[in-house]
């Protein structure tokens, strides 16, 4: 899970609720938000916002993806309407089969992509939306979203790095289904949240690092993916980051005792490390 900062409160002369809070803290943030901002989001009532660290800090150029989880997203509280609605969403997606939906993607194209394309941004990243998965993957083609996002020959990231990714990524997830398998939670439309280096240099820069390291290139090395797990050694020198996976969006969970594991997500990540096993094997 991404580490818990603190809180953030606006002072009394303050007034816009949480949106305005979030955005005075956004601007301290060294990099882009790590997921696709949410259109027409619910405005919370609230001047608190609790602030967790930002998962795709510290890479050069982030290719961020958000895999949602499950194949029922409603929790018991829900209105009719939205369980009804959000089941149409499963039956019409990969939610119903692999347990899992993109969400959303960004993948950086390199240095000399032209942003006249309208899926390109200003940066030179491939803008993935909710649409995406909802609308053009399926249940035929679900590997292609994961090819797309570890594999980008402009950036750099040819089969070699991108298979490592995926190895690596495939580590982590196995520590999560592991952890979901041993307790006893629910949670309704959480997230897996995959950030890595889409630099191909920086990326191959790092790795070629890490294998001077006796610590292998896994989060066992305190879940950062990097040489020394992202920390600073007495010289104040930071390891430059890989990747990091994270479990994310926990408005719907708890724990209940007695009523055994999450199946409903442990699907999807069992899905997800599937395929990411398979894009991963030397052919």
């Amino acid at each position: 899970m991404p580490n818990y900062m603190g809180q953030l409160t606006l002072s009394a002369h303050q007034n816009g609720g949480l949106e305005q809070g979030t955005a005075l803290f956004a601007e301290q943030k060294p990099s882009r938000p790590a997921t696709p901002s949410k259109r027409g989001a619910k405005k919370i009532a609230t001047n608190t916002a609790l602030v967790l660290e930002n998962a795709a800090a510290g890479f050069k150029r982030p290719n961020i993806l958000d895999v949602k989880l499950g194949v029922r997203l409603w929790a018991d509280d829900a209105a009719q309407d939205k369980k009804t609605r959000f089941d149409l969403v499963t039956e019409q997606t990969t939610h119903k089969l692999y347990g899992f939906r993109i969400a959303g993607m960004r993948v950086w194209q390199g240095c000399d992509t032209k942003n006249d394309s309208l899926d390109i941004d200003e940066e030179g990243y491939r803008i993935y939306d909710k649409d995406y998965g909802r609308f053009i993957i399926n249940n035929d083609n679900i590997a292609d979203a994961f090819r797309d996002f570890l594999f980008t020959n402009s950036a750099g990231i040819d089969e070699e790095l991108g298979k490592l990714v995926a190895q690596a990524f495939v580590t982590d997830l196995l520590q999560i289904q592991k952890a979901l398998e041993n307790k006893e939670s629910r949670m309704y439309s959480a997230s897996l949240l995959f950030v890595f280096e889409g630099d191909g240099q920086a990326l191959r820069a790092a790795v070629e690092e890490a294998s001077r390291s006796p610590t292998p290139l896994t989060n066992g090395i305190n879940g950062h993916g990097s040489v020394d797990g992202d920390s600073e050694s007495e010289e104040g020198y930071r390891s430059p980051k890989i990747y990091t996976v994270k479990v994310i969006d926990f408005a719907h969970a708890q724990w209940l005792p007695g009523m055994g594991p999450d199946e409903n997500s442990l699907l999807g990540v069992r899905s997800v490390v599937k395929i990411l096993k398979e894009l991963g094997q030397d052919q």
